[in-house]
This record gives C-alpha cells, sequence and structure tokens, in this order.
C-alpha cells in the first residue's frame, strides 16, 4: 500500500504507559532487499525528526547500497538520503551495514562495519536524476525518471573496534554530549563498548575515553543517559532483551524489544527509548516510555541536533 506525499505511517495516539508502535505500510514492511538498521532522533527542517538507517544485499547477502530515512514524527512522512562516495569524480553507493547512526546537525555518522565509522554531509545532500540516482541506489531496473537525495561522505574515521553499531551520550541533566558509544555485535559474551568523544571539526578524531565488555551475546545497541546504560540484546527471531543500569549492575527490563532488534536511541523530549526491527513482516518502530524502565526524563524541551 503506497500513501501519498511520502506518507509511511500514522502515528497512534499513546495510552499512558504503553509503547509507541510504528509500522511501515509499504513494501518496507516486507522486502527482503533492504534491512533497517539504525536509529537516532534529531531535528529536520525544525521538526523533531527519526532517522533510520537501512542497507541493501543481493541474493547471495552482498552489500549493496544504504541510505537513511528521515522521518518527520508529526506529519508521519519520510525523505530517503542515499549514501554515497565518490570515487574518480563518480557517485557510488555506500555499501556498508549502517548498523548504527548518530546525527550531529549537517554530520552523520554511520558504523561501518569492520571499517570504522564513516562521516558524511547533510548539509551538502544533492538531488541526482537518471543512471546517477540509480547507481547510488543500486536499482537493477531502468527507470527513466529516477530520482535520489545523496549526501556524500566526508570522512573515514579508523576506530580500534569492530563498529557493529555506534549510540548517543547524554548527561545526568538530559544534556547531549559530544560523545557516542560505540560497540561490537558478537554471538559470545566477548563484543566490547568503548566511549569516545566526537571530533570538532574536520581535522578531528575520535578520542577514546573508556571501555568495558559487559558480557552480553548480540549486543545490537547501546546508549548512554547519565550513570545508565541501555544496551540491546537480539534473539534471531524472538523478542529482544533490553539491558539497562549503571555499566557494572547492567539487568534485563521488562519490556520487550521487537523481534530482530537493532540500534537504540534516547528521545528525551517525549521520553522514550527507540528501537526497531529487522525482520520482514515484523518490522516496527518502538518507542518505550522511559518510566517504564525507572528512568523518566524531566519536563522541558531538550536540545537534539547536539
Amino acid at each position: 500500500m503506497l500513501w501519498p506525499l511520502g506518507r509511511m505511517w500514522r502515528a497512534p495516539r499513546r495510552k499512558h504507559g504503553a509503547t509507541t508502535d510504528l509500522r511501515w505500510l509499504s513494501a518496507r514492511a516486507w522486502t527482503t532487499k533492504w534491512y533497517p538498521q539504525g536509529i537516532d532522533v534529531g531535528v529536520r527542517d525544525g521538526r523533531r525528526t527519526l532517522a533510520v538507517s537501512w542497507f541493501r544485499q543481493d541474493r547471495g547477502r552482498r552489500h549493496l547500497a544504504s541510505r537513511v530515512t528521515f522521518i518527520d514524527l508529526e506529519r508521519g512522512r519520510r525523505v530517503d538520503v542515499a549514501l554515497a562516495l565518490e570515487e574518480d569524480g563518480e557517485l557510488v553507493p555506500a555499501p556498508i551495514h549502517a548498523g548504527g547512526v548518530a546525527w550531529f546537525g549537517d554530520r552523520l555518522f554511520v558504523a561501518a562495519t569492520g571499517r570504522g565509522i564513516w562521516e558524511f554531509d547533510l548539509g551538502g545532500v544533492s538531488r541526482r536524476t537518471g543512471a546517477e540516482a540509480r547507481r547510488v541506489r543500486a536499482m537493477s531496473r531502468h527507470w527513466p525518471w529516477s530520482t535520489a537525495r545523496v549526501a556524500v561522505r566526508t570522512r573515514v574515521h579508523p576506530i580500534d573496534l569492530r563498529c557493529s553499531y555506534l549510540g548517543r551520550v547524554f548527561d545526568a541533566s538530559g544534556r547531549p554530549l559530544r560523545r557516542v558509544l560505540i560497540g561490537e555485535y558478537r554471538t559470545d559474551d566477548r563484543g566490547r563498548i568503548a566511549e569516545f568523544t566526537v571530533p570538532d571539526g574536520p581535522l578531528g578524531s575520535f578520542e577514546e575515553i573508556d571501555r568495558f565488555a559487559p558480557g552480553i551475546r548480540s549486543m545490537q545497541g547501546a546508549v548512554r543517559w547519565g550513570p545508565r546504560l541501555f544496551v540491546s540484546q537480539s534473539d534471531d527471531l524472538r523478542p529482544g532483551t533490553l539491558w539497562t543500569g549503571r555499566r557494572d549492575g547492567l539487568a534485563p527490563a521488562s519490556v520487550p524489544l521487537p523481534a530482530g532488534c537493532e540500534d537504540l536511541a534516547l528521545d528525551l523530549q517525549a521520553g522514550l527509548l527507540w528501537s526497531l526491527g529487522e525482520h520482514p513482516w515484523r518490522r516496527v518502530v518502538r518507542g518505550i516510555p522511559l518510566d517504564r524502565l525507572g528512568a523518566s526524563a524531566e519536563a522541558g524541551e531538550r536540545r537534539l541536533d547536539g
């Protein structure tokens, strides 16, 4: 079902204490070409917006392209931005897993599993048409009217971790910090999470502050609010587990994450912790009230664009 004006879901009214589940109203709900992975919250055109990253694969599970979908939380409309890099003066798709995103104004940082953190320029997003648009989206069909909005990679930041995901960091009062958590997905319990400062300018680099191994297998995302950590753990087609608490006392929360859960994002303005599921026909973007997790957000607006 295709909705006009790019509408993809209608946000339900949330009852007190209930989760906010948003579902895709198009082929995005079941396609096996594109898989949603990362999530963050920011401001776009003056509106609170979710950013959801996707990767595209072929039948051999080879990565072909990636994109970010920006969803206006008030209107339910979306805009896709293809992620690209420039090679020999030509734009080509960014073939990365995009397992996590961190959105700082015009700078978008994306986890490039095994290849560090890739930075993209959202301030320079341009519209491309025809063959160039099809190429950055890794489209196989020839659609003469094809168009694409494109964000170009500006830097690759080497990180001494596998870089499966990354998430934002807030201080205890809810102020966003120029820091991120970067972690590793592993099927055993040896995956590590490290906290880094985000470079201020084009010549800066990620500086590691701390790292630890929480002893949780299959970690998919992590964020921090003051001393409290939130970590997502996937379990194949079963609902995921959210671990929360201080670093030395993480415990499973009673609220389940979506099946095939992925990244996490803190939305302190709305008092929600966002996650999402990747599996076809089970795809959902879920907002969990922080007060259900024993971490109520303080009243008042928050600057979420960093």
